[in-house]
């Protein structure tokens, strides 16, 4: 897509599902990838290999000689989220590009859910967010740079989630972290978007997908009929970030089959 050879990205949670389809897109774009990860190292370097194979296969990108670069860190922590953004910008030479895509979810009934589980999952999905927004902005301002940042949110932030109240929370919370960022800093160049991805096929949700019956019971609920890939979140990503998206920030766009036109509402009621 115009406007992404040459960037460069920062992917937080890369190193798999949503996160590595989304390192894998920017390096098919030719732009400059680092993937943040904070589990096991094999997992990164899965998404780093495809990447470089991305690049050995198209001679345009390879001329670009496109920098892949790993950073571990848990976004989470503030003095962890600094150190990822410096090395980033050391690595690849700059940031044009932050992919707030690192997230977890707890599953408990809401009375039993502890404290300590549910500050978990608002550190790490809107703490952590905001923390690498801080920075990637303040790194755009110094630089004079009209950067972008995507927020990987999610159906959850509109559709209410029991059992997820945490997840749930803070996905609502991103999207108004989003629009008011993109307000705040618009006059700067600066473009903020979200993605909400609905159910997607990632090896997180191996359990759903691999039983028939639950996956039944999923896409029962999907206007199109069936769960959505990473791949098609990653495109949804790059088009926010290219230049054929210029004039959208403040949105949230929902990559969901059609999951947020409530389904199960497709027939008419009537009282007649």
């Amino acid at each position: 897509m115009e406007g992404l050879q040459g960037k460069n990205v920062l992917v937080t949670g890369g190193s798999s599902g949503i996160g590595q389809a989304i390192a894998v897109r920017f390096g098919q774009e030719g732009a400059n990838v680092a993937i943040n990860y904070i589990g096991r190292m094999e997992d990164a370097r899965k998404t780093e290999e495809m990447i470089h194979a991305v690049h050995n296969c198209a001679d345009h990108i390879r001329d670009m000689g496109g920098k892949v670069t790993l950073i571990q860190a848990d976004v989470s922590k503030e003095e962890d989220v600094v150190r990822m953004v410096r090395s980033t910008i050391d690595e690849l030479g700059g940031l044009d590009i932050l992919i707030n895509n690192a997230g977890i979810q707890v599953s408990k009934p809401s009375h039993e859910l502890d404290m300590a589980s549910f500050d978990r999952v608002l550190n790490v999905n809107m703490r952590g967010a905001f923390m690498c927004a801080r920075e990637a902005i303040k790194h755009f301002l110094a630089t004079n740079r009209q950067g972008v940042i995507i927020n990987v949110s999610s159906v959850h932030q509109i559709i209410p989630k029991p059992k997820y109240v945490g997840y749930s929370a803070s996905k609502g919370a991103m999207q108004n972290m989003t629009r008011t960022l993109a307000l705040e800093y618009a006059g700067h160049g600066i473009r903020v978007n979200a993605v909400g991805p609905g159910a997607t096929v990632t090896p997180i949700n191996r359990a759903w997908i691999d039983d028939p019956m639950k996956s039944e019971m999923v896409t029962s609920h999907i206007p199109l009929g069936r769960a959505g890939t990473a791949e098609e979140m990653a495109a949804a990503v790059a088009f926010l970030c290219s230049n054929e998206a210029c004039y959208i920030t403040g949105q949230t766009l929902f990559v969901d089959g059609g999951l947020t036109l409530y389904g199960d509402f497709r027939t008419a009621w009537s009282s007649e």
